[in-house]
């Protein structure tokens, strides 16, 4: 009996996320960019222990770069920073720039939401 209820046991147990889309934040980035700068001092340090961070592990590209295989964007990045969320490598939103972390934060985590994470 309990052989047959096993791997009904293992579905249930498997975390949630094993069933949902692998979010990737790309951040493309390019030598002199002050924004990237003021990205990198106010939210970088802590990016990775957020929430967010951990939805939308942060992957860095450089502007001018080819695509890493595997990764499919609706259009080009053309400015920098350009974060841009991706669902199993194909783009779900962007935000094109940096501002402040007011902006960055609220902004992501709706993109993060909409993707259908949680």
């Amino acid at each position: 009996m309990i052989r047959h209820l096993a791997p009904l046991l293992f579905a249930i147990a498997l975390p949630v996320q094993a069933w949902a889309a692998e979010l990737q934040l790309l951040m493309f980035e390019q030598p002199g960019c002050i924004y990237c700068a003021r990205w990198n001092a106010d939210v970088a340090p802590e990016y990775p222990l957020t929430d967010e961070g951990r939805a939308a592990p942060l992957r860095r590209l450089q502007l001018r770069d080819p695509l890493p295989d595997g990764i499919t964007l609706d259009r080009p990045a053309v400015f920098t920073p350009t974060f841009v969320l991706v669902a199993d490598g194909v783009e779900q939103a962007r935000i094109e720039g940096y501002m402040s972390e007011d902006f960055f934060w609220p902004m992501l985590a709706r993109m993060i939401a909409a993707a259908g994470q949680p």
